[in-house]
């Protein structure tokens, strides 16, 4: 009697649980795209250098050294190229769809025309740190994600998608103002 009420209490706690911790309760990243302290030169340190096409990100530290996340990033024709800086960032940030990505997928984007409130059920995940140029929001930013399977692909609208615990590493180390290289 005492396994069959645990058992009906557990399949009640799982049917309420959010979806995406039960889609990703068994999810295992792939080693390479665990964070690794690499030798990397040719940046000042602080910068922080994306690498779409191998889906890196890395932080340049002192010493010719960078630490080196996996990241999921924009399919093809969606991503920034070149130079910007962080010019905020955010705990738990809301997030709206742009008009661009409403256009291209109405279907997915419109219902979120009025924006997420932050949390554990926002696409941008934990942390987020929004990409300038010129002093302008660029929209893009490099941003944690409820979709962990992503990273290592080609997915987004444009965005950099790091492991949530991965973005609340880098959010401590990265100050606004820092510059960001897209290759």
């Amino acid at each position: 009697m005492l396994d069959r009420r645990l058992f009906i209490l557990g399949l009640g706690a799982t049917m309420v649980a959010p979806v995406s911790a039960v889609a990703h309760s068994n999810f295992k990243l792939d080693p390479k795209y665990q964070p690794q302290r690499v030798k990397y030169r040719g940046y000042a340190p602080g910068t922080l250098v994306v690498d779409p096409r191998n889906r890196f990100l890395y932080f340049v530290e002192r010493g010719g050294y960078a630490t080196r996340y996996g990241v999921g990033v924009g399919r093809a024709g969606l991503s920034l190229k070149g130079s910007a800086t962080v010019g905020r960032k955010a705990k738990w940030p809301s997030w709206t769809p742009t008009k661009a990505m409403i256009k291209r997928s109405p279907k997915q984007y419109a219902r979120y025309a009025n924006g997420v409130p932050g949390g554990p059920g926002n696409p941008l995940g934990s942390r987020a740190l929004y990409l300038y140029r010129g002093g302008t929001d660029t929209m893009y930013r490099i941003h944690g994600t409820t979709q962990p399977s992503s990273i290592g692909r080609a997915v987004s609208n444009g965005c950099i998608r790091m492991i949530n615990a991965h973005v609340e590493q880098l959010y401590e180390r990265v100050p606004v103002g820092a510059r960001v290289v897209i290759l």
